[in-house]
């Protein structure tokens, strides 16, 4: 079974990747740039764009499985109607709970349409939908380490954040299974926390006191169209955050159910991390 992986280089596709050749899958990764992808050897890395749908044929050639990283709505219509034309069995998309709020908003909206692509393609599908990432919390680095400083726009929005192998293992669990075709899993890590809370866990990991300043909105926005994000996303994760401050987050035990071990704890990933911050 040959397993194509897609957005590999990233923080989750990684922990696929390194999931995937621990259980004896043949894997395969795209990148437009296969010499900087620093996959391990054993991971076949060809040149493909998703822009490019022209690329994907010899990328998608024997491929049974399809791990899809959502970029473009028009990359992931190209990766889809590819993949159905090279025979692939099934396709586990990386999708996030967003969809699942009551009320409308672009991140959700912008999941969706992904998730819409993919069941058109007309193969079977499984979605991966985590809450936020554990990892997001690496943007305090910068000004953890230069004064001990986290800021946020939310301090009291509790959400139960989750670690990126926790999500890898769950996306390679349904790679691995057909039984996990036609399902969504909504996943999340195993403790509802404030940003007060998780600086307080960070402060031991780093063995260092920290603070907690308020980040004002506007700078909040100007932080988030900084990376590239448009400004209605992080007006959407500060109507999260007041929502979160209401209405803690849940916690969802689909990694264990999935898994058969219990998801990350913050604290551990803070210990993983903690190098970052110092």
């Amino acid at each position: 079974m040959t397993i194509l992986v897609t957005g590999a280089t990233g923080k989750v596709g990684r922990n696929v990747v390194t999931g995937l050749l621990a259980a004896g899958r043949t894997v395969r990764a795209i990148s437009r740039s296969p010499g900087r992808a620093g996959l391990p050897e054993d991971v076949e890395v060809l040149h493909a764009d998703l822009a490019d749908p022209r690329t994907l044929r010899a990328a998608l050639h024997g491929v049974d499985k399809v791990f899809v990283f959502p970029t473009a709505p028009d990359g992931t219509r190209a990766l889809t109607a590819a993949a159905a034309h090279a025979g692939v069995r099934h396709l586990v998309l990386l999708s996030s709970t967003v969809p699942g709020y009551p009320e409308p908003d672009p991140i959700s909206d912008a999941h969706l349409a992904h998730e819409r692509i993919v069941r058109e393609a007309g193969l079977p599908w499984t979605f991966v939908r985590p809450g936020g990432f554990m990892a997001n919390d690496l943007a305090w680095a910068d000004s953890v380490r230069t004064g001990g400083v986290v800021r946020d726009p939310c301090p009291d929005s509790a959400v139960a954040l989750i670690d990126e192998r926790d999500i890898a293992a769950v996306a390679v669990a349904a790679l691995l299974d057909d039984a996990h075709a036609g399902r969504v899993h909504e996943i999340t890590g195993p403790q509802s926390l404030t940003p007060v809370q998780r600086t307080r866990i960070l402060a031991r990991a780093i063995g260092r006191p920290l603070r907690l300043e308020l980040q004002p909105a506007d700078e909040f926005v100007r932080t988030v169209t900084g990376r590239g994000y448009p400004p209605e996303y992080a007006t959407a994760m500060l109507d999260f955050g007041a929502h979160f401050a209401v209405a803690p987050g849940p916690v969802l035990p689909a990694v264990e159910r999935v898994t058969g071990r219990p998801s990350h704890t913050y604290a551990d990933w803070a210990a993983r991390y903690a190098d970052r911050f110092r």
